[in-house]
């Protein structure tokens, strides 16, 4: 009789699985079929992928989707948009707001998913952190979503080792991402696997959904590697599904990946896209296009499906999701925040630091150490005074971590206070994080454990800037206070050559929009650049440094260097107030300024210079003080800058002089390519004096 009851118990089981499942493939071909756009073949065939991890094993609340020890769920193949959108209509995500409150209304409703890819939708094109909630990285430009995955994962393991205590285990959540051939063809995505399966990431899955077809067509038109082999090679621990519908299999693969506990699971799904729609011929237009209304009636009648039914969602779905990931994610959460009471009487610092981390605040007295650079005529680069006030920051900040693309002697972001460790398998709670030359995916884990909370930093040379554009513009894209740090930021590298001189690069960085850009002159500036960057909380920022040596301004008889705080400020001007002309520049370029001002004034020219670290930061300042720092009625200006002119007419005029590169460097020592390519005072004040006539 107990068999009898199990069976029929099992039956009523299937039933409800394969509903629910069927409710996010019809969801998302009605969405894509309606918006005339997007791409249902994935949604469709990852379903039942999807289906197992959410209501079998993900821990997570959709009444608190920002509880921290919650697993994150990345769906790295982006395109795929309207799997993730079922998923959290299904699941009664709750919508949470800027300040961290879980408000009670449903983070994508029916509505939202009807207006799929429209304006103002809680549902575009492909997922966006920070605008639907239960989405925890932005992704579409392929690969980036398996990179960031690398990141949370590290910053899973990191807070486990500083937080976790004996009976208080806070942080050791999961990461699950779904992936595909696009990933998987990407550059980016064999660096972070790499890398990941080099810090034996346990806690890190990636589901790979390998269904044969590209927007092109078979994928053996260019791709026909062992996908097995090549994770192998890496240090992952490989398995294998022959059937994305088989659940029973599905789940004894995550359960395996939940026992290995030495390197990061790969589980290689065989799929076929828009599964269930046996009359389509064209894998394209079901990858890339919406099916046609014929065809969506053919696939729900494969499906048991009412054929002219759209939108439709069963209660009994509702309700399967509510008991089962729904109950579990309750149970859990409820559990983490009573823990965390006990964690918090017990460990009153910890759970403080805890606690500031998750809502991007910063420690009392965290800027206390930093310091003023006596004046130096023959200076410091900045590079070596950003190194001292970032050791000087991170002393106060305890989860202010990073590292460099095999760089950290050159860009000086090591660590060396208290015996500061490596991040590492051994050492989990280590601070320096060594990239290895991977720009690309060092970018990409840098927005990864920003988006665990931490305050990460990752550095290279500003011409390997290039390799890292995509992770730096969904930076911007996800306001992510994320730090990158880039030396060598001119000509000035000398022999070198031109490989390794940035030229467009600072014109590439100002381009992106949400990004600050900060190229400081001196020491000083450079201290006031991290007093700016460290309380930033939606801003990435790029910090431009010289290799070079610049003199440090007497700040005594020359403007603050607190002014960087508005972008560009006056830093040395006109005896008699009647000013003639104005000098701009930034970084090492100020400096070659302030001597041709010196020279001018002696000559009766009224000059001024401005230093002008940050484009970004002046244009958000009133219209009042931009004209008080460059008076319209001045019109002949000169900026001085070693990289590509471009941009620069916007503060120059019509009428003035733009020094810069116009075209690329040369291998030479420094002192011959400034005067080959215009950098000396000389050619600054022939110019003032042309201007000037």
């Amino acid at each position: 009789m107990s068999d009898i009851k199990d069976a029929e118990k099992e039956e009523k089981e299937f039933k409800i699985e394969e509903l629910a499942i069927n409710t996010i493939r019809t969801l998302s071909m009605d969405a894509v079929q309606q918006a005339n756009s997007g791409h249902p073949g994935t949604p469709m065939a990852l379903a039942p992928v999807a289906y197992c991890i959410w209501n079998d094993f993900l821990r997570f609340d959709p009444e608190d989707p920002i509880w921290p020890n919650r697993d994150r769920f990345v769906l790295s193949n982006g395109h795929a948009s309207m799997l993730l959108y079922s998923l959290l209509h299904l699941a009664g995500v709750k919508a949470v707001n800027a300040k961290y409150e879980t408000l009670g209304t449903l983070t994508v409703t029916l509505d939202d998913i009807k207006k799929f890819r429209q304006l103002d939708s809680k549902c575009p094109g492909h997922p966006e952190y920070r605008w639907t909630s239960g989405i925890e990285t932005t992704t579409g430009p392929l690969g980036q979503g398996v990179a960031d995955s690398v990141g949370m994962a590290m910053g899973s393991k990191w807070m486990g080792a500083n937080f976790n205590r004996d009976g208080f285990d806070m942080m050791d959540y999961n990461v699950y991402v779904l992936c595909g051939d696009g990933d998987m063809m990407e550059g980016v995505s064999a660096e972070a696997a790499s890398l990941a399966g080099h810090l034996k990431l346990s806690n890190l899955c990636w589901i790979y959904d390998n269904n044969h077809i590209t927007i092109e067509g078979d994928t053996k038109l260019a791709f026909t590697e062992d996908i097995a082999a090549r994770f192998m090679g890496y240090g992952w621990n490989v398995l294998r599904v022959g059937d994305a519908n088989d659940l029973h299999l599905l789940r004894h693969a995550i359960e395996t990946f939940h026992k290995c506990t030495d390197r990061p699971t790969f589980i290689i799904v065989d799929s076929h896209i828009a599964w269930g729609a046996p009359h389509k011929q064209d894998t394209e237009s079901a990858h890339g296009e919406p099916l046609g209304e014929e065809e969506i009636r053919l696939t729900k009648r494969n499906y048991g499906w009412p054929e002219d039914a759209k939108f439709l969602i069963p209660n009994e779905v509702y309700t399967h999701f509510k008991e089962r990931i729904g109950a579990r994610g309750k149970k859990l959460s409820s559990s983490w925040k009573e823990l965390f009471k006990q964690y918090k009487a017990k460990y009153p610092k910890e759970a403080g630091n805890l606690y500031a981390m998750q809502h991007r605040e910063l420690p009392e007295g965290w800027d206390k150490e930093l310091t003023a650079f006596p004046t130096d005529p023959k200076g410091v680069a900045t590079r070596d005074s950003s190194g001292k006030v970032l050791n000087a920051l991170a002393k106060n900040i305890p989860w202010l971590i990073g590292g460099a693309a095999d760089l950290a002697p050159s860009t000086k972001t090591l660590l060396t206070f208290d015996q500061t460790k490596a991040f590492a398998p051994e050492s989990y709670g280590g601070r320096n994080i060594h990239f290895g030359i991977r720009e690309h995916a060092m970018g990409s884990i840098v927005n990864g454990l920003s988006l665990a909370k931490i305050r990460p930093y990752g550095s290279t040379f500003l011409i390997f800037s290039d390799y890292m554009k995509p992770p730096i513009r969904l930076a911007a894209i996800m306001e992510l206070p994320a730090i990158f740090i880039f030396t060598h930021d001119s000509i000035g590298l000398g022999e070198d050559g031109p490989t390794h001189q940035p030229i467009e690069q600072l014109a590439s960085l100002r381009a992106v929009p949400g990004l600050v850009t900060l190229r400081p002159a001196d020491a000083n500036e450079v201290v006031e650049a991290w007093r700016y960057i460290i309380p930033l909380r939606h801003e990435p920022c790029a910090l431009i440094l010289t290799r070079q040596k610049v003199p440090t301004i007497d700040r005594t008889k020359y403007g603050a260097a607190s002014g960087l705080h508005k972008g560009a400020y006056i830093l040395a001007d006109a005896p008699n107030k009647k000013l003639q002309l104005i000098l701009l520049a930034t970084g090492s370029e100020v400096s070659l300024c302030l001597e041709a001002y010196e020279r001018l004034v002696k000559e009766g020219v009224q000059c001024r210079v401005v230093s002008m670290p940050s484009w970004e930061i002046f244009e958000k300042q009133d219209e009042a003080y931009r004209n008080m720092v460059l008076p319209k009625e001045v019109k002949a200006r000169i900026s001085v800058e070693q990289a590509s002119t471009f941009g620069w007419d916007r503060y120059v005029g019509a009428e003035g002089v733009a020094i810069g590169m116009k075209t690329f460097g040369a291998s030479a020592p420094l002192q011959e390519l400034q005067k080959k390519f215009g950098f000396t005072v000389d050619n600054i004040i022939d110019n003032a004096k042309k201007l000037l006539k």
